[in-house]
C-alpha cells in the first residue's frame, strides 16, 4: 500500500520530469544514439546488480544507465528527472521485479518508453513470504547464482533483439559469464559445506535464496520482512534474542546499506558478535567502486568469506 500511494504521487510529479532536457540524461550516462545509430544499445537497469550484469553481457555494445547507485536502498528509491529521461530513450529497460521497485510502474508511465521492458525475474521460482504483507514473494533473487544465469540469459536475448548485429559478441560474453557463475556457485558450496554451525541471523530477510541454495539455517532477521521499511516490535526483538541464545547462533550479520544500530543492540542483549562495518554483508545493493562488493561476483565472494569466517 505504501508503494502504491507513492507511485500515484510520482505519476503526477514525474510527467513534467519526462520533458527535461536530454543533456540531464546524458550527464548520468544515458545513450541517445540507440541501436539503429552507432550500433550501441542503450540499456537502463533498475538495480546495481542488473547494471553489473548488463555491462558484463553487453560489453562494448551497450551503454548502461543504472538508476540505483551503490548503497542506495531499492525499496524506497524515488526516481529523478534524469531517470525519466533515460527510460524514455532506452532500447532495453531491465527491472528486477517481484515488487522490489515499488516506484517502477508510475515511473514507466511517466517516461512512456519505446524500448523493451524486461522483467529479469520471469522464469525464476520465487520464495514465498507472508501472503498478506508480501504477496509477490521474495525479490532478492540474485543471491543464488543459478537464478542469475536465468536473468542474464533473458537480458542477452533482449539486447540481441535491440541490435541483432551485436548477437555474436553478446553470446560470447554470456557464455564467459555463465562459466564464472558456475565456478562461483561451486566455490561457495564447497566453503559452506565445511561448516558445522550454519545458523544465520541477518539485518533483514534478504538472503533466503543464498541460505536455501547453500544449506544454511535461517534463525531470524532483525527486520522481519523482505522490505527494509518494516519495523520490529519489542516482542519480536525479545523473541529474536531468545532464539539466538537457544540455538547457539554465533553472529548477527548487518548489511552495508542499512544502519547497524538495532542489530548491535540485539547482539549485545544476546551476547553474540555483530558483524558490521567493512565486514557487513552486501544485501540489496552492490558496494561503491573499489569496495569488496563493487561487482556481483565480488559481492558474493565477500559475503561468503564473512559468513564462513564468522561461523567457522
Amino acid at each position: 500500500m505504501r508503494h502504491t500511494i507513492r507511485a500515484a504521487a510520482l505519476a503526477c510529479l514525474l510527467v513534467a520530469g519526462a520533458a527535461c532536457s536530454t543533456d540531464e540524461g546524458l550527464a548520468s550516462g544515458a545513450s541517445t544514439s540507440g541501436a539503429a545509430g552507432s550500433g550501441t544499445i542503450s540499456v537502463v537497469t533498475t538495480t546495481t546488480q542488473l547494471t553489473d550484469f548488463a555491462r558484463e553481457i553487453g560489453g562494448s555494445r551497450v551503454k548502461v544507465y543504472g538508476v540505483l547507485q551503490a548503497n542506495v536502498d531499492p525499496h524506497d528509491y524515488e526516481p529523478s528527472p534524469a531517470d525519466i529521461a533515460a527510460l524514455a530513450k532506452a532500447d532495453v529497460i531491465v527491472r528486477n521485479g517481484i515488487g522490489l521497485e515499488g516506484w517502477f510502474d508510475a515511473t514507466i508511465k511517466a517516461a512512456s518508453p519505446k524500448g523493451q521492458v524486461v522483467d529479469a525475474s520471469d522464469g525464476i521460482e520465487v520464495r514465498r513470504g507472508d501472503e498478506a504483507e508480501e504477496p509477490e514473494g521474495d525479490p532478492h533473487i540474485w543471491h543464488n547464482p543459478q537464478n542469475v544465469v536465468v536473468m542474464v540469459t533473458k537480458m542477452a536475448a533482449a539486447m540481441e533483439r535491440a541490435n541483432p548485429g551485436a548477437a555474436a559478441e553478446i553470446q560470447r560474453n554470456l557464455a564467459t559469464y555463465k562459466d564464472k557463475l558456475t565456478a562461483l556457485d561451486n566455490d561457495i558450496k564447497g566453503q559452506v559445506d565445511q561448516l558445522s554451525n550454519k545458523k544465520v541471523v541477518t539485518n533483514h530477510d534478504a538472503f533466503g535464496y543464498y541460505i536455501e541454495r547453500y544449506g544454511l539455517e535461517f534463525v531470524g532477521s532483525i527486520i522481519p520482512s523482505f522490505d527494509t521499511s518494516a519495523e520490529l516490535s519489542a516482542t519480536q526483538i525479545a523473541e529474536v534474542v531468545a532464539t539466538i541464545r537457544s540455538t547457539g547462533t554465533k553472529a548477527v550479520f548487518s548489511e552495508s546499506s542499512l544502519p547497524p544500530k538495532t542489530a548491535e543492540a540485539i547482539g549485545r542483549e544476546a551476547g553474540v558478535k555483530v558483524v558490521a562495518g567493512e565486514d557487513a554483508l552486501y544485501g540489496d545493493t552492490l558496494g561503491p567502486a573499489g569496495s569488496d562488493g563493487d561487482t556481483y561476483i565480488k559481492m558474493l565472494e565477500h559475503n561468503t568469506k564473512v559468513i564462513v569466517g564468522n561461523l567457522r
